[in-house]
């Protein structure tokens, strides 16, 4: 490969940058989902669910737009939503506009799961995560985010 081929490659330091991060941040996820099933008995996909029917108008919401919403795969969220379902955390309804959609509701088991979760799982972030930095690294890594938001077109979180 030419010189030309490999200025479009990473240095050694940029990919050492690269797998600290990735590797890094596989292990922080692990440990702040495992504290969630610890302490809740809910996966971070149950979380994710439960999350987005709570921040719902009338704790509901249209399957494929939720699927959408958590940048999940249809199949992926049906699968899912019938495991939750027989728990009692939700619960699907035809949509009276669309014979082949439904909509996904939150029930009261469901959001008594979510709310009992959540000062647990916000904790797990503060210990395992914020509390590793500074304030000053806490806002780097956030404009770094951003920055990664920008450059792949994605909308700020």
């Amino acid at each position: 490969m030419g010189a030309a081929g490999r200025r479009n490659l990473p240095t050694s330091e940029e990919l050492a940058t690269w797998r600290a991060h990735v590797e890094t941040f596989d292990v922080v996820r692990a440990r702040i989902e495992s504290r969630l099933q610890q302490d809740s008995k809910l996966s971070s996909g149950d979380y994710k669910v439960l999350l987005a029917l709570n921040e719902a108008d009338g704790r509901t919401v249209r399957s494929s737009d939720l699927a959408a919403h958590i940048e999940w795969e249809r199949s992926r969220l049906s699968g899912h939503l019938g495991r939750m379902e027989k728990r009692g955390l939700i619960r699907r309804e035809p949509c009276e506009d669309d014979a082949r959609g439904s909509h996904v509701l939150l029930t009261d088991e469901g959001a008594r799961a979510f709310h009992a979760s959540t000062v647990p799982h916000l904790r797990a972030i503060k210990e395992v995560f914020i509390d590793a930095f500074t304030p000053q690294q806490l806002t780097d890594l956030n404009e770094a985010a951003v920055a990664i938001r920008r450059h792949l077109d994605l909308d700020a979180p």
